[in-house]
Parts: structure tokens; sequence; C-alpha cells
């Protein structure tokens, strides 16, 4: 059985602010409605999804995501907020009953999810009339940052340890999915990418950003001391490619898409 990915919340959150902003721009294109309710894909640590109540007085938000470290903080965000947010553990591949909700969210989640062709199909197809949704998936696989991680992990001394994993994004392109929102009766619709510029400390602490996210999969594969040594050619490719600079600015490149249901 292969091994699940073991996320870190603390370690996903030491760029909270940087990963909040175009979260930020994604509730932007959203149009109140009175009690809304949302569903958040992929929901993460749930301080975002508990946001939208400050955001949307009166709505209320169910949060999924399939790790369970993500759930258990996620649920301590929705604490005290009285129902209004709740969360569950569950993979985004098997949600099917989408026709009760006024907003379908997804930030930063799309990207993991196999066959997002056939899911967002589903999901606009469940959606009724009026019903809006809004996504944001990273766009960033040809930075050195991303390019570096899946060439190391494909090279023969790694593969064998990874089991052969491989990962890659399952986002499609800004027109594809631009068409089967069209294709599903949303005729409203925002379709943009952007490049997120963040100001880091150092070159090298793009791997701590890395290790929060895109190289989940590959160290939940490997045990120390193969789990030291992949970080450690890792960080030396980057920033041999890369130059050991201070401050260092990573550019992140992000896709973001609204929809309202005609």
């Amino acid at each position: 059985m292969e091994r699940a990915d073991r996320w870190d919340p603390a370690q996903y959150e030491k760029f909270k602010r940087e990963r909040s902003q175009p979260f930020a721009e994604l509730v932007a294109l959203v149009r109140p409605r009175e009690r809304m309710r949302v569903l958040d894909l992929g929901c993460g640590t749930g301080e975002l999804s508990a946001s939208l109540l400050e955001r949307w007085p009166g709505c209320t938000v169910e949060g999924v995501d399939s790790s369970p470290e993500m759930v258990t903080k996620a649920r301590a965000a929705a604490a005290g907020t009285n129902g209004a947010f709740t969360v569950r553990q569950g993979d985004i591949a098997d949600e099917r009953d989408f026709e009760r909700w006024d907003l379908v969210l997804s930030n930063a989640a799309l990207q993991w999810v196999p066959d997002n062709e056939r899911l967002m199909a589903r999901l606009l197809d469940g959606l009724r009339s009026g019903a809006q949704v809004a996504v944001q998936v990273p766009k960033n696989e040809g930075h050195p940052s991303h390019r570096i991680a899946r060439a190391l992990a494909a090279e023969p001394r790694w593969r064998g340890r990874l089991g052969g994993h491989e990962r890659r994004s399952e986002a499609l392109a800004a027109e594809r999915y631009a068409e089967i929102l069209w294709q599903h009766g949303f005729r409203e619709q925002l379709v943009f990418e952007k490049v997120y510029g963040h100001e880091l400390a150092r070159t090298a602490d793009v791997v701590e950003w890395t290790k929060g996210t895109l190289l989940v999969p590959y160290l939940s594969r490997l045990e120390d001391p193969d789990r030291a040594a992949f970080l450690d050619e890792y960080r030396e490719r980057l920033v041999t490619e890369l130059g050991d600079r201070a401050p260092y600015f990573y550019p992140f490149r992000r896709l973001l898409f609204w929809g309202a249901k005609g």
C-alpha cells in the first residue's frame, strides 16, 4: 500500500501571509448572498475558511480535507463558531453532492486531484442555477523550485526509494477551465493567471516554502537519512541554479477562476 502524504500544518503556515494573498483575491470575485452556503474543497488549516464568516456574516462553511493533520488544525479553527464552520475529512475526488451549495470554493487544492476534467464536469453539473464556483490553483511548474524536484525524483537512485512516484500538477490550462465552465452553463466567468511576487530572506528559504507543499509527497515516502539527503541535494541544486541571494524574489504563478451558473 502506498504511504499517505504527511502534511505538517506548522511548516505550511511558515508563509501564511504570502499564501493568503491569492485567497483574498479569489473570494473578492464572489458575489455574496444572504445566508450563503459554502463548500471549501481542500480547506487545509481552516483559518482562511473561518475568515469567510467575518467577510460574509450569516454564511455557513463546510470544509473538506484529506489530511488528518490539517483536519485536526481546521477543527480547532472551527471551534467557537457555533456550527457556522464545520470540517470533515474526505477526498475531493469522492465529492458528489453539490446541489445544496451556493458557492463551491477551492484554494490551492485541485492541482492534487487526478482528472480535473471529470471532477469539474461533475461539480459544475451538480450546481444549480445561480450557484457560483471560485478556484485557485498553483501554476508554477516551470520554475526551478518545481522543475528541480521533478528531475531529482526521476533519477534512478531516488526513483527506486520513492517507489517511482512522480509529482505532477493535475491543474488544467486556463483556456480549458474557461471552456468547461462555458460548456456547463457558466456564461458569466473570469479566468486569469497572475504572478505573485514574494520576497524571501534568501534563496534557500524557497526550500522551506516547498517543504510545506510541493515536496510533501516526496518527503512522505522517505525516512532519514534518505529524507535529509534528498532535501540537501534539492537545496544545493536550487541555490546553484538561482544563486545564493539575500533577499530572494520568488515569483509564483497561479490560476484563478470564478463563474456563476446561468
